[in-house]
């Protein structure tokens, strides 16, 4: 099938991406680097990927190499409702790997859309007029980097997805802020996308040497159990370096201990969402 035959009632069964939304309050947990990594191992196993940058840093953008001057057309715009999905993604220097830039517009984005009846639902609407316009043609996965905030573009981003995934730092505030998330997770549930489910959690930046580590890794499987992967981020200096470099540390160094954990994380989600894709019994 091609865009040119996609007809009205082929539109209902096109095969929809799957949508995961990488969120989390607390900057500085590895979220824009999960975006990055586990969208480029996806690709790297044959997935078809695009990331949607909705943080207004634009961390991701420049971590695949999209320079801040070639962002001529952003996320701000699809916000906006001034440009489509399909007319702001740029590919990457990944195969399979697209990307929906941002800018720094998007800072002002909640003070001019808070009047709107829909204000909430802008993404969810860009991402079916996506599905829509590329049918089969389009990705299989969708993840959204959010901002480090529960603010209306992490509200767009939950209400748009259909799994919310949280990388979690392996330090002593790791849990602290975890429940305010998972309470918005089930208001958005409630209100706006009865669909939402937490995918998972992703320890990050895990050192084995440190004691601190493993008793939050401890502490946080005990209360999250089978949500938390068994994939942990380890802390390396190479996933550091390749953002400096605008490259994914997949590209920037594919044997180092981060980019291996990113492929076992990829192979994770992959696993887990045979499971939410089965038939039910």
């Amino acid at each position: 099938m091609t865009l040119s035959t996609l007809t009205r009632s082929d539109i209902a069964i096109v095969q929809r991406p799957r949508v995961l939304a990488l969120a989390n309050q607390k900057g500085g947990v590895g979220k824009t680097t999960t975006a990055i990594n586990l969208g480029t191992a996806l690709a790297a196993i044959g997935e078809r990927v695009l990331i949607i940058d909705l943080d207004p840093q634009g961390n991701a953008s420049t971590g695949v190499g999209i320079d801040r001057k070639a962002r001529k057309i952003s996320t701000y715009h699809v916000m906006r409702n001034e440009a489509t999905l399909a007319e702001t993604i740029v590919p990457t220097l990944v195969p399979n790997l697209s990307i929906a830039p941002s800018t720094m517009d998007l800072l002002g984005l909640e003070i001019e859309i808070a009047q709107e009846k829909d204000r909430t639902r802008h993404l969810a609407k860009a991402l079916d007029g996506l599905v829509t316009s590329l049918g089969n043609d389009g990705f299989s996965y969708v993840l959204i980097d959010c901002p480090p905030s529960l603010n209306l573009l992490t509200i767009n981003a939950l209400a748009a997805s259909d799994a919310v995934l949280v990388p979690l730092q392996c330090e002593f505030f790791a849990l602290e802020g975890l429940s305010q998330l998972l309470r918005t997770v089930e208001q958005v549930r409630a209100a706006l996308n009865p669909k939402l489910t937490i995918h998972g959690v992703v320890l990050t930046m895990f050192d084995p040497r440190n004691n601190l580590s493993n008793q939050v890794v401890a502490d946080v499987r005990q209360y999250l159990g089978e949500k938390v992967y068994e994939t942990m981020i380890p802390r390396n200096v190479r996933v550091s370096e390749a953002p400096s470099h605008g490259k994914p540390v997949l590209l920037y160094d594919l044997k180092c201990l981060g980019s291996q954990a990113y492929l076992k994380l990829a192979s994770e989600v992959i696993q887990r969402e045979k499971l939410y894709r089965a038939p039910m019994a």
